[in-house]
């Protein structure tokens, strides 16, 4: 049974990087459900306190990957309208790839404001601007937790690897 909760508790630690990316995956608490499986076996001992803290970092960089888009493109001049198209942008981004899901935002934050909000397209390639570095850093910042996460999976695997492997 550890074998099988040590494999899908890896699975979801690479399931949280993933999720770093894509919108549909909450990345962090994703990553953090990995965690949790490693230390409901019976090889590595349960840590209630790393879990509890874990678990309050996975939300709060959630919560904060809500906050910081909207946040970049209200902050360099963006309106509703840019917010929408970033997010529109990048749900339409996932099918071009890694380069949409990077470019998907900014080009949906500049005709989300260019068509709706301002003729000026100064303006509205500064709030595309903003939406897109508020998208590369919260990705960034999930990317982090992510690779932290993984990390401690790996060092808490390697210190305890007799004890899953003890028939």
């Amino acid at each position: 049974m550890d074998i099988f909760l040590l494999l899908l508790g890896f699975t979801f630690i690479c399931l949280g990087i993933i999720g770093s990316f894509l919108p549909i995956l909450p990345g962090p608490p994703t990553g953090w459900i990995g965690l949790l499986l490693l230390h409901l076996t019976k090889s590595v001992p349960a840590d209630w306190t790393f879990l509890w803290t874990t678990l309050a970092i996975a939300l709060l960089v959630t919560l904060l990957d809500y906050i910081i888009p909207p946040l970049g493109t209200k902050k360099f001049g963006g309106s509703k309208y840019g917010i929408w198209g970033s997010t529109i942008g990048l749900l339409i981004g996932l099918f071009f790839g890694p380069l949409g899901i990077v470019f998907g935002p900014f080009i949906g934050a500049y005709i989300g404001e260019t068509l709706y909000n301002s003729k000026d397209s100064s303006r509205a390639f500064k709030a595309a601007l903003g939406s897109f570095i508020g998208f590369l850093f919260s990705t960034a910042l999930k990317l982090v937790v992510g690779i932290v996460f993984l990390v401690y999976f790996s060092k808490s695997f390697w210190l305890y690897k007799s004890e899953f492997f003890s028939f």
